[in-house]
């Protein structure tokens, strides 16, 4: 190689050089850059963002038709997310303002934008605990659960006063009670009236599906009779080691033909929910469910009763007794008799109880 390609070979890198030298500072930067902004896509993506009080669980309700703008309402009144326009962000990108389910959500300290989006975009909402007992009627009913689900007390009970819907699951207005079996029932909270309703007569049908029908039939009984006998049951007394024996004198009076002559169906009746002491006066009223003026069960219940009373029922307590009576000591428990006279002496006892602790209505 000659001397004059030698220099030119240099000359060409001496000249080369600088352009290089910017170069590899502008990859440099580039790549700076990108680890940079990667760096803060990977915060806004994965830091935390939800903060609880007290680092707590906390439930949130997003209800059957909400946007966007409504769920960040819910989500800032509660003050759960600290960076707010990350969230918005990440959501956008995510979709999820097309993809918004309703329900009620758990929220755990610490979730970060990516957890929580995936969490509310995937309905997974966490069901909720509905528990009802000691209730009077359909309307009390739909109060409670009102309290519990998204469905409102008034569609709730609009389904149950709905005479197309509830024929349909053969029922009237005065056996629609006998589908609620009181207990404790997980739902999710988007439920509406006509899934809870549906809900609760799929329940109807597994509580009876065995040895309770086959009991209710060898005592003549229909299923509807067994809840209304029930019901009376349970207004009679809440000490439940005697309410065999009190479904028993009834049974037996049904059995005998004789009128049930039930306090509680008079109370029922009149709608005073308040007496304490039942009048020959109410004996008067004119209604299906006066027991004292007509033959065999009412209608229907009188409350939605426990399964303590309907299984009371079902397992009755055999005896002679035609009558049973408050005891004198005002305990909640009663006396029974076999004769109308022992039940005379008995009641007048209690009378005189009641007499002596002015308490007259």
């Amino acid at each position: 190689m000659s001397l004059y390609h030698t220099k030119y070979s240099n000359s060409r890198k001496k000249k080369r050089s600088p352009f290089r030298k910017i170069l590899i500072w502008l990859v440099v930067l580039l790549l700076l850059m990108g680890v940079g902004a990667g760096y803060y896509l990977y915060k806004i993506i994965f830091d935390p963002n939800v903060w609880t009080p007290g680092g707590e669980i906390v439930s949130v309700t997003i209800p059957s038709g909400s946007n966007f703008d409504e769920v960040k309402q819910i989500l800032y009144q509660n003050g759960l997310i600290i960076h707010r326009k990350n969230f918005e962000w990440i959501a956008e990108k995510k979709n999820y303002p097309k993809m918004i389910k309703p329900g009620l959500y758990q929220f755990q300290n610490g979730m970060n934008n990516n957890e929580l989006i995936d969490l509310l975009r995937s309905g997974a909402q966490t069901p909720v605990m509905v528990t009802f007992n000691n209730i009077r009627d359909i309307y009390q009913l739909s109060g409670v659960i009102g309290r519990q689900i998204e469905a409102d007390s008034t569609s709730i009970s609009k389904l149950l006063t709905d005479s197309l819907f509830i024929t349909g699951m053969g029922l009237n207005k005065a056996t629609v009670g006998t589908i609620f079996i009181p207990n404790t029932y997980e739902f999710y909270w988007n439920t509406s009236a006509k899934g809870f309703v549906e809900r609760m007569y799929e329940e109807y049908q597994k509580f009876w599906s065995g040895n309770r029908s086959n009991i209710a039939g060898k005592m003549n009984l229909r299923i509807d009779e067994v809840i209304t006998l029930a019901s009376i049951v349970e207004k009679e007394t809440n000490k439940n080691d005697e309410r065999a024996a009190i479904a028993g004198v009834y049974y037996n009076r049904l059995e005998s033909e004789w009128r049930l002559q039930a306090d509680p169906t008079l109370v029922y009746a009149l709608g005073d929910f308040n007496i304490t002491r039942v009048l020959n006066e109410h004996k008067k009223i004119d209604s299906p469910y006066n027991t004292y003026a007509h033959l065999g069960l009412p209608p229907g219940p009188i409350c939605i009763p426990s399964i303590s009373s309907i299984d009371a029922v079902l397992n009755y307590k055999k005896s002679e007794y035609m009558f049973f009576c408050a005891r004198d000591d005002l305990s909640g428990y009663h006396v029974f008799a076999k004769t109308n006279r022992g039940h005379s002496r008995n009641a007048k006892k209690y009378r005189e109880a009641l007499n002596r602790m002015n308490i007259y209505n």
